[in-house]
């Protein structure tokens, strides 16, 4: 198939704006609990306060009104830059209440990025989480020569804080607040949005609030079975990025109670105390907690039980989808016996660790290795993996419960088209594709007959369900004129635990090869589990270059999973020879994007040194 369709289910036009999501749910059930909110600095097992929607809304429009005394126009821009918190939501709300328009500022980015935004979106007035992003915040409107209406903190700063906006509103009145609210329609503006830039700059992405409605009500119904009355869930990934603030949008309008996290070292311990009934999360964590209970099992000398398990899980989790084609599908004996005791033994406790209400998780922004997947199925945690970028508004294809396809990204969501153009690109078209960039000529090359072009390749099956092949800009042409897309590959050593990249080279050279960036924490603790003492400190080069580890053992681990990925692809498209690699894996580095995303071409040029060695030296492995 070369295009798939899903209808629209809701129409966005029963909402005015993004904001008609939260008061529809405040008149129809205002004392639902709509947040559970940790006090500054408290335990995870301490009490969360619960805020109920009524309290929400009233909390909203009080910050709103601070932003309209101090002279936020409609239409102007409001940035903020915090980690994930409440009080993010409370400002992301009251900015559109006051008719203002949102840009998101990555909490992690550095001065000259922060200016950069502020100067490209016109930002009037900016609101931080900490006095440090408020320093950072200051500077870049200095910078810039910019007239503001000030920086405001969510932490305590008497007299710059949010609790003072609020002080300032009180002569405003709750007419002037309903005034403001409805002055945006669908094809408004609600929020410009910076691309992570992992190929080139950060564009600016003009997201409406008929961008929101649309996609909030259409994957509400499409998941009704994980978006439910009475659930809730943990948004620990940064709330600037499109895929936090939709989500939240979709469990408010839905009844679903939402807690944050700005650390995601704090996911583990709350997951028991919050006890959610779904997450969204990126693989990485998924691969982590395998590790983990690996780990755990070799502490116990389960070693080999604990594979045979793992081997077990995978295998149910293709009998789970095979049920789903078929209902009638039978899981053997043999199969059926070993599932049950490895779930006494194994699976029980790591759905207990995970709250044990979890239906369902949720995977994005990386692809997701199917065997991790199916071992998760075979745990009763359905992964549903989906695919999206900030420019559809976060999902633009998605699994669905009762109907998913391991190593599949699934179809298109409600009101969405999905094309593949005769160079194989993935384009899209529908309610959540954006109205263009801030600046026109980055729309230039960024549409085709009305789709967006996504820049990455993909085929669509018979049943039309998109799987992801790679980037176009990352696609390697060798020596012998033939073409490789180096996702697959990749994705595959990406599932070992130990690794936290891998990219294959080899443009224009006879043969491919790999640079494989090792996981710093992880190797630390498969040396001390080895008792390999000299492995377990290994260090971090500080001046943003990459070092070579050439130790054996290492060498041979990684070489398992390069083996295994090899025999999974055709031989032209296998890599040949080699390296393990470490470096500074912080966006600080400049290597990765906010969301952890490689920045390949700016890896590339590091590591340039590097890639010589692997065609300059005699070949070794193979």
């Amino acid at each position: 198939m070369r295009e798939s369709t899903t209808p629209l289910l809701v129409e966005p036009s029963v909402h005015r704006n993004a904001t008609e999501l939260l008061m529809h749910r405040f008149r129809t059930a205002p004392d639902h609990v709509a947040f559970e909110v940790r006090a500054a600095n408290a335990a995870i097992t301490e009490p969360w306060r619960r805020v109920t929607t009524r309290q929400f809304v009233d909390e909203v429009r009080a910050l709103a009104k601070g932003l309209i005394a101090v002279g936020l126009q409609p239409g102007e821009s409001l940035a903020i830059m915090s980690p994930t918190r409440y009080e993010w939501a409370l400002a992301d709300m009251a900015a559109w209440f006051a008719g203002a328009v949102v840009v998101p500022i990555y909490e992690t980015s550095a001065a000259p990025q922060v200016a950069a935004i502020l100067v490209d979106a016109d930002v009037r007035l900016a609101i931080a989480g900490t006095a440090g992003h408020a320093a950072l915040l200051e500077r870049g409107f200095e910078q810039a020569g910019m007239p503001g209406l000030g920086v405001w903190t969510m932490d305590a700063s008497p007299g710059a804080d949010l609790a003072e906006l609020v002080v300032r509103g009180a002569g405003i009145s709750d007419a002037a607040v309903e005034e403001r609210r409805l002055l945006s329609d669908l094809d408004s503006v609600a929020t410009i949005v910076y691309t992570s830039g992992t190929t080139a700059a950060p564009k600016g992405a003009l997201i409406t609030h008929g961008n929101f409605v649309g996609q909030v009500l259409n994957v509400g119904a499409a998941y009704t079975e994980v978006v439910r009355e009475g659930g809730n869930t943990i948004i620990f990934l940064p709330m600037a990025h499109v895929l936090a603030r939709g989500l939240q949008l979709i469990c408010l309008a839905n009844g679903m109670r939402i807690a944050h996290l700005s650390d995601p070292r704090d996911v583990v311990p709350a997951l028991g105390v919050l006890r959610p009934t779904f997450l969204v999360v990126v693989p990485r964590v998924l691969q982590k907690i395998r590790a983990s209970a690996a780990d755990a099992a070799a502490k116990k000398h389960l070693g080999r039980v604990w594979a045979s398990a793992q081997r077990t899980a995978v295998e149910w989790g293709r009998f789970a989808e095979a049920r789903d084609a078929d209902p009638a599908v039978k899981a053997a004996p043999g199969l059926r016996l070993r599932h049950a005791l490895y779930d006494l033994l194994f699976y029980a406790r790591l759905r207990k660790l995970m709250g044990g209400r979890l239906g369902y998780l949720l995977s994005g922004a990386a692809a997701l290795d199917a065997e991790l997947s199916l071992f998760f199925r075979g745990l009763s945690l359905p992964v549903i993996e989906g695919y999206g970028l900030t420019e559809t508004t976060a999902p633009l294809t998605g699994n669905m419960p009762g109907a998913i396809t391991s190593g599949s990204v699934g179809v298109p969501m409600p009101g969405t088209t999905v094309r593949i153009s005769d160079q194989g690109e993935v384009l899209a078209r529908g309610v959540g594709v954006f109205a263009g960039y801030r600046k026109p000529s980055d729309n230039t090359e960024a549409f085709a007959d009305g789709f967006f072009r996504t820049g990455d390749l993909g085929m669509i099956d018979g049943t039309g369900r998109l799987t992801l092949t790679g980037r176009l800009k990352d696609v390697i042409v060798t020596a012998g004129g033939k073409t490789i897309s180096p996702a697959i590959w990749e994705g595959y050593v990406e599932g070992d635990p130990l690794v936290a990249h891998a990219v294959m080279v080899g443009e224009g050279k006879p043969y491919l090869g790999g640079l494989v960036l090792l996981d710093p924490d992880s190797v630390a603790a498969w040396a001390a589990r080895e008792g390999i003492t000299e492995l377990a400190g290994l260090r971090i080069p500080d001046d943003g270059g990459a070092v070579r580890i050439d130790d054996a053992r290492l060498l041979a681990m990684i070489g398992n999973a390069v083996s295994a990925a090899n025999a999974k692809i055709a031989q032209s498209e296998q890599v040949r020879r080699f390296v393990l690699l470490l470096t500074d894996l912080s966006e600080a580095n400049g290597i990765v994007t906010p969301t952890m995303k490689l920045k390949r071409a700016a890896f590339n040029e590091r590591t340039r040194h590097i890639v010589e060695t692997l065609y300059a030296q005699p070949r070794s492995q193979a």
